[in-house]
């Protein structure tokens, strides 16, 4: 059904996407309240990045600069939920591009597969829109022990 109503805002000025959500009175039909849903291109992000966070075989989001600031965040207690997604969000659909690390040494391709179907499907049910695709970039493999290590290890002086 599409939805008639007159746009309360313009959802392209304020970087959010608006599209009747399944189960509410635009997408069922229903005589209920009429208005319009507005969901911010953050909110999306950040579902996307909380669902491919979710998959095995996941070590973190994003590329190096992105995990180097979020290393500082971390430390202040403060996390970027959707560090590594992007998202281009049309009036009924939303593209996604998320850059992940993935655990050595599991089969990058299953991996990025899983992520894919995690975060369309954590789109589709949550926000209620329609994915046209997510593209899984693959910017690091995580050694366990070895990158855990990396400036943890005192490092020896040549030196007296």
């Amino acid at each position: 059904m599409t939805d008639t109503t007159p746009p309360t805002v313009n959802p392209a000025a304020t970087g959010a996407a608006s599209t009747p959500v399944a189960g509410t009175a635009a997408a069922t039909g229903t005589a209920r309240a009429t208005g319009r849903t507005v969901i911010a291109d953050t909110v999306i992000s950040k579902v996307a990045g909380i669902a491919a966070r979710a998959v095995p075989g996941v070590h973190a989001l994003g590329g190096g600069a992105a995990r180097a600031f979020g290393a500082i965040r971390d430390v202040v207690g403060s996390q970027d939920l959707a560090q590594g997604v992007r998202v281009e969000v049309g009036e009924t659909q939303v593209a996604a591009d998320v850059s992940i690390v993935v655990e050595y040494p599991l089969p990058m391709s299953r991996i990025a597969d899983d992520v894919r179907a995690s975060v369309a499907d954590a789109i589709e049910q949550l926000v209620g829109m329609q994915v046209a695709e997510v593209n899984v970039a693959v910017v690091d493999v995580h050694i366990a022990g070895v990158d855990d290590d990396e400036g943890s290890a005192p490092v020896a002086t040549r030196v007296v």
